[in-house]
């Protein structure tokens, strides 16, 4: 029986409900059977010796969807260990790696078109061999696009998710119509002096302050009234927060009752129970995160893992433990029942209504407004 009439055979089931996704996931992986993997992974780890890959991610409810649903499922299949690490912020991690020997790191989840612009800059990027990626023919095709524009027509990473980081808050202190009627201005409202959060991150800040000061978030040019706004933010807020964890927990224990916050973690904190309201205020801050293969890094073994976190059934499973929409197409591939629950899901698969940070703009403000924060950040 050939690879596609046995891969037909075990998806019939796993939705039929004869099998749980951890084993259709362990037997497709076992099989070589991830929607056209049709050449084992053995002769790339032997050939080059590869015995692990080092995946770096953002932890928390995303580090433990990859966990389970791709990486130890990948390991089943080849023998092959993902060792994952976590980050807090992408200037941080971006550190990191420059300091690091050729080979260290291998793949990031990587942030927005601007990271990978920058990456590109500092001579960092790869070129993945598409054709070991079969799985990319389910991408949804404006993922891709905006990253070989940077890279001549090449990739150095494959598009993952999508999402936003919209208005958190907890509806017991605040309620849906306070919320439309404030937008981000709420984020530097005086009544709420003590109870207000943010991320303690550069061009979420500003991107926010533009909002603030009714300015195009990709065209601001009044520059000193939106240092003005984060300024003002920083005075009322309880604290910022370094990571997704600490936005959940903040939430969560009502330390606060605002905060700009990330769709996917805000989404888990309602599965949770609590009563946390979500809000994409006008040309709020959308994104898209991809997987990123830093230059130096096994070819092969990279390309295998990532077709095998493209497809279908093992992205859309990511999807629904890491609660961000995946970057597949869903005018091809029927995501099921969950994913179009999510915050910031598009169905046409166009992503039009999401405002994307424009790379040439904040790239050439990184210098400048990273430090500027920094300071900022300190009282100045």
């Amino acid at each position: 029986m050939d690879n596609t009439k046995r891969y037909g055979r075990l998806l019939e089931r796993y939705r039929n409900g004869d099998m749980e996704r951890r084993k259709f996931l362990g037997l497709i992986g076992a099989a070589g059977l991830a929607y056209g993997v049709q050449t084992p992974f053995a002769k790339f780890a032997h050939a080059q010796d590869v015995k692990e890959v080092r995946f770096d991610g953002w932890g928390g409810v995303v580090s433990e969807a990859f966990r389970e649903y791709a990486f130890d499922p990948f390991t089943e299949k080849t023998g092959v260990t993902v060792v994952d690490g976590t980050f807090g912020g992408g200037d941080e991690y971006l550190s990191r790696v420059k300091a690091s020997q050729p080979g260290e790191y291998n793949i990031a989840h990587l942030s927005g078109v601007f990271d990978y612009a920058r990456y590109h800059g500092l001579g960092l990027t790869s070129e993945l061999n598409e054709d070991n990626i079969p799985n990319l023919q389910y991408v949804i095709p404006k993922l891709n696009d905006v990253f070989r524009k940077i890279t001549d027509g090449k990739l150095s990473c494959v598009p993952y998710d999508y999402g936003t980081t919209g208005l958190a808050y907890n509806r017991k202190h605040i309620s849906d119509e306070e919320m439309k009627e404030k937008g981000a201005k709420i984020l530097i409202d005086d009544a709420y002096k003590g109870k207000i959060g943010g991320w303690a991150d550069w061009r979420t800040r500003m991107w926010y302050a533009a909002l603030q000061t009714g300015q195009d978030p990709n065209g601001a040019t009044d520059v000193d009234a939106m240092w003005d706004a984060v300024r003002a933010h920083r005075d009322l807020a309880l604290k910022y927060w370094t990571s997704g964890a600490e936005l959940m927990s903040l939430l969560a224990e009502e330390e606060i009752y605002v905060t700009e916050g990330w769709s996917g973690r805000i989404y888990a904190l309602q599965e949770q129970g609590h009563d946390i309201g979500y809000m994409d205020p006008p040309n709020g801050f959308g994104w898209q995160e991809c997987l990123f293969v830093i230059k130096g890094s096994p070819m092969e073994a990279c390309e295998e893992l990532l077709n095998f976190m493209l497809a279908p059934e093992t992205s859309i499973a990511v999807a629904e433990g890491q609660n961000y929409p995946p970057a597949l197409d869903p005018t091809k591939v029927d995501l099921g029942d969950k994913i179009p629950t999510l915050p910031a899901f598009d169905p046409t698969g166009t992503l039009s209504g999401l405002t994307f940070a424009d790379p040439e703009y904040w790239n050439g403000h990184e210098a400048d407004w990273s430090k500027m924060f920094g300071r900022v950040q300190k009282g100045y």
